[in-house]
């Protein structure tokens, strides 16, 4: 079969990011002899014309469309995603008689409205890799589901997860536009805070990919593609058994040392060693999944550390050469203006980082989340969540907590709020040949004035 596949996705904050997954797919729909052709609705500009040369030119027999975030999950400047999906779906259907498919992470976290709302024939909830393929083998005999949504448990393990197959051209436009490219290394997430989807989407069992095929995929980028730095994917890279270990030895092993850079949680089982390791293997920055600025508000997210640990985890990859990035949400559970006001104070006690501050939290179904939000009286029962909804504790007034947070942190430079707020100087940055993260042009101190900068 001939089939199109299309990124619908939209997200640049803080960079736009390869469209892995539906590379993923396209690897093992090739593996069973399928023609398949990719296409990046942000690369080619956002231009539905586009959307309709790529199926004109295609003429395929199936249409796969990836939906990867439902909105930016910023309350002070939202952007909505599905829109545009709908318009997609619009522009394909007319264009051709073949049948349209959703997938992806986004599409998965509530995919009944989000079918209803843009008017595909079917989505796949889970692992595309499995479930589209059964689809398009099916597909390919005539034969099509009765049920528009498909589901299967997550399952795929080590080289049943299949390497990415990178297209040139669209590898190239993301490494132009953020100098990153994309690699995951498992799937499954054993943690439980309360707003997170990723045990949703893909189980609380990690399972890894094999490391060797992991360190082919990061060559493969390095050698082919001339990727200059390395984004690792997985929702937490230090898992709490030390897997993700194994990976690192292999890069060193194979000589790699290429820049990169993944989402750690503060844990103790890191260590001096591993931190050691990991910079001898290219470790450029750490974006850490802090998210409380309280130990009243980590435990109200379902968090098993502390303020202590976050901070005895910033110190740790700061004295090792590694520049961090932390990402703190206020109005969780259990949020009050005292613990707003020490979590201010806390986020001023983390020196030499970047932090980026969210308002709110995204309530996404099926989530903890909902659960306090229904408890709480911040929705009601049976309320669509595709039209966005966030949780503010009830205990802080919205208009007070902005204010507070807008005053708190004027001024301070390495501490980002709204998180968006650097958004078009990064773009800027990438256009002129700048690599890697933001890390460490926020969290190195300026220059005096009158002296020289030096590169």
């Amino acid at each position: 079969m001939k089939i199109l596949l299309i990124s619908s996705n939209l997200a640049e904050s803080p960079y736009a990011v390869y469209p892995l997954g539906m590379s993923m797919v396209a690897a093992a729909l090739r593996q069973d002899g399928h023609e398949v052709t990719l296409f990046d609705f942000l690369c080619s500009g956002q231009s539905l014309d586009a959307v309709r040369t790529a199926v004109a030119g295609v003429r395929p027999d199936l249409v796969g469309i990836s939906i990867r975030n439902v909105d930016n999950v910023n309350l002070l400047n939202e952007q909505r995603y599905i829109d545009a999906v709908r318009d997609i779906v619009r522009v394909v259907r007319e264009a051709t008689p073949a049948r349209i498919v959703l997938g992806g992470s986004g599409f998965s976290v509530m995919p009944e409205p989000i079918l209803q709302a843009v008017g595909a024939d079917f989505g796949v909830v889970g692992e595309g890799e499995r479930l589209f393929r059964e689809f398009a083998a099916n597909a390919a005999r005539g034969q099509y589901p009765a049920e528009r949504i498909l589901r299967a448990a997550p399952g795929l393990v080590g080289r049943e997860i299949p390497s990415a197959d990178y297209d040139p051209e669209l590898l190239a436009f993301y490494l132009q536009a953020g100098h990153m490219a994309s690699v995951q290394t498992k799937r499954g997430c054993e943690h439980g805070c309360v707003y997170c989807t990723y045990p949703l989407l893909e189980g609380r069992d990690i399972r890894e990919r094999d490391p060797e095929a992991v360190v082919d995929d990061i060559e493969t980028l390095v050698n082919r593609h001339q990727a200059k730095y390395i984004f690792f994917t997985d929702s937490v890279f230090n898992d709490n058994r030390g897997r993700y270990r194994a990976v690192v030895q292999a890069m060193k092993r194979r000589g790699l040392a290429v820049p990169w850079t993944a989402f750690f949680k503060p844990s103790a089982e890191l260590d001096p060693g591993i931190i050691d390791l990991m910079r001898e293997t290219g470790l450029k920055a750490a974006e850490l999944g802090s998210d409380a600025p309280s130990d009243t508000t980590l435990r109200g997210l379902g968090k098993d550390f502390s303020f202590e640990d976050i901070d005895r985890c910033n110190t740790l990859f700061l004295d090792h050469g590694v520049a961090t990035a932390h990402y703190f949400m206020f109005g969780c559970p259990g949020e009050t203006p005292e613990t707003v006001r020490e979590g201010i104070e806390n986020l001023k006690r983390l020196k030499r980082t970047a932090i980026f501050v969210f308002m709110g939290i995204r309530i996404l179904p099926d989530t903890g989340l909902v659960r306090i939000a229904l408890r709480d009286g911040v929705i009601r029962e049976g309320q669509d969540l595709l039209e966005s909804a966030y949780y503010i504790s009830p205990n802080v007034d919205r208009q007070w907590l902005e204010t507070t947070l807008k005053e708190a942190f004027r001024g301070i430079r390495h501490i980002v709020f709204p998180p968006d707020a650097l958004d078009a100087k990064l773009h800027f940055l990438f256009k002129l040949g700048f690599t890697g993260s933001l890390w460490d042009m926020l969290s190195k101190p300026r220059p005096a004035k009158g002296s020289q900068a030096k590169g």
